[in-house]
């Protein structure tokens, strides 16, 4: 038998929860041709993993990356620790459609945090699509259609309902970016302007991604003291709309909310046992990351970025701001020491810090702290807030339904996407998984863990064809050693590689060689009508 590329002496977990299994694996054309014993391998390269695992390239069902694989197509944070895979359009935010308001928005706020190469120069998917394709990635991209992003394309940031000619536009939208490719509808409901959607319109539109066989990803609408109204809103989208949903990095935030994880799985399985299909994914981490503009009441974040700003500059509204921010001590005393800066464009040196802490160094109380933040930073403010704990995590974990999602963006070690703080999942979600709470805390066995990262998320999204190792199916694959592989990063120091990563096999190429970026590009977008019928 002849092969482009054959994987020898490897122990092979296949995704689907089965123990490993000892076996050869010949490549050719992209896919796995040959599982067995190879007598006399005859390949143009062979990798001998022994003592190693062999298993599918990991899937980040929750990614961020929408934009930075533009910026660097290596995709250098997710790649090396063995993502092969990336889910972006989560949290109501996605590449397309785009408008000219949502460009001039996007040229404002976000290409600050990108750099001036980055050209927003398409408008729908499937241009999007193609200038990926074109630019060349060395993951696999698919990509939901946010709510978010199709409300602003049609309504702006406004906190009202659409017009029954609105809620059309805003459906045909949905309906283009399915025809394009996107594999579902998402939705951020605590970001502006999804925090001002009422149930029935996420009905209506998660409707027409249903109709062409799409998901329902969401960041629900309070993972705090919400939590379980947020989680039951979810399942009455799915149940109405009859279309599967998955909500989004599952966790319950802040120390008075702590344990109740128990009561939102109890009422997903009753939702499961009547026949909604509800699953759901989250990250190993006890701390969130998002803007510090989330930090401000809903109505304050009303018409996006030049109102909010607007509004910090006016001292009977910073004033009102200001009173209703009182209430987050009122519940939890350690509040703003829980907060962490994480990026900044301005003031740098507080990067690292503690919201407290910088309080206390510009003798300003916390709230103003991060009002003055926000202003001087027009609103370009990234935050770390560690608000989860750890027996919610490891609660979750054992869960057979929960995925893992970095919910982070591929960023790099340097350039412009090495700068700042970012929360440690963007390198180490992964790995992290395999090596602490596989190996040292033993809360899952490998198989299931494995499986959270491949066939599961994999089935979840429709492509039979990737997530396991069987023959037929492409050769994304990951070799890692199960006694070293860990993450490194950390929240103080977040731009390192894991340690264990030896190789990751993209679409049949070796991308990373000897934990080595080799710099293929050898990622494909995969458009919903990719799905192996």
């Amino acid at each position: 038998m002849n092969f482009d590329l054959a994987i020898i002496n490897g122990r092979i977990l296949d995704g689907t929860g089965n123990p490993w299994f000892k076996a050869d694996i010949g490549i050719k054309e992209g896919k796995i041709d040959f599982i067995g014993k190879l007598r006399k391998p005859s390949a143009e390269k062979v990798i001998n993993a022994e003592n190693l695992i062999v298993c599918p390239g990991f899937i980040d069902i929750h990614s961020h990356s929408d934009f930075t694989v533009l910026v660097d197509p290596k995709a250098e944070s997710k790649i090396m620790q063995g993502v092969t895979l990336e889910v972006v359009g989560n949290c109501g935010s996605s590449a397309a459609p785009m408008n000219d308001f949502l460009r001039e928005h996007r040229e404002r706020y976000l290409k600050p945090t990108l750099g001036e190469e980055i050209e927003f120069d398409w408008e729908t998917m499937n241009q999007y699509f193609k200038k990926l394709e074109a630019k060349g990635i060395a993951v696999n991209i698919a990509s939901l259609v946010g709510h978010g992003t199709v409300r602003t394309c049609v309504l702006g940031f406004s906190d009202r309902s659409p017009t029954s000619s609105e809620l059309e536009e805003m459906k045909e939208l949905v309906a283009k970016a399915m025809e394009d490719g996107a594999i579902g509808l998402s939705t951020g409901l605590i970001y502006t302007p999804g925090c001002y959607a009422k149930t029935e319109e996420i009905i209506e539109l998660a409707k027409v991604a249903a109709e062409y066989g799409g998901i329902y990803a969401s960041h629900i609408r309070g993972e705090g003291a919400t939590l379980i109204e947020a989680v039951k809103e979810a399942i009455t989208i799915g149940e109405k709309a009859s279309i599967p949903v998955e909500i989004s990095h599952f966790k319950a935030s802040g120390k008075p909310n702590w344990g109740k994880v128990k009561e939102a799985i109890k009422i997903i399985l009753e939702a499961r046992n009547r026949g909604v299909d509800v699953t759901a994914d989250q990250y190993p981490y006890i701390a969130s990351s998002t803007g510090l503009v989330a930090l401000l009441p809903k109505w304050a974040r009303e018409g996006g970025a030049e109102k909010i700003l607007e509004r910090l500059k006016n001292p009977k509204i910073r004033n009102k701001i200001r009173d209703e921010m009182k209430s987050y001590t009122l519940r939890d005393e350690e509040y703003w020491s829980r907060i962490m800066i994480s990026q900044v464009g301005k003031n740098k040196q507080f990067e690292g810090m503690r919201i407290a802490e910088i309080a206390k160094i510009l003798d300003k109380d916390p709230i103003d702290t991060v009002l003055d933040l926000i202003l001087e930073e027009e609103t370009i403010v990234r935050m770390i807030n560690f608000g989860i704990c750890e027996e919610d995590v490891e609660t979750i974990m054992k869960l057979t339904w929960v995925m893992v999602g970095s919910d982070g963006r591929a960023v790099s070690p340097t350039g412009k996407l090495g700068e700042g703080k970012p929360h440690p999942r963007y390198y180490g979600t992964f790995p992290r998984v395999l090596g602490r709470y596989v190996r040292e805390r033993k809360v899952i066995p490998i198989e299931l863990a494995v499986r959270k990262m491949t066939y599961l998320p994999a089935w979840r999204l429709g492509f039979r064809d990737r997530g396991i190792i069987r023959e037929g199916a492409w050769a994304d694959i990951v070799i890692f050693d199960p006694n070293e592989i860990n993450d490194k990063a950390t929240f103080i120091n977040p731009h390192q590689f894991p340690v264990g990563i030896k190789y990751v096999i993209v679409n049949g190429e070796i991308t990373v060689e000897n934990g080595k970026h080799t710099g293929r590009l050898n990622g494909r977008v995969l458009r919903l009508q990719n799905r192996v019928k």
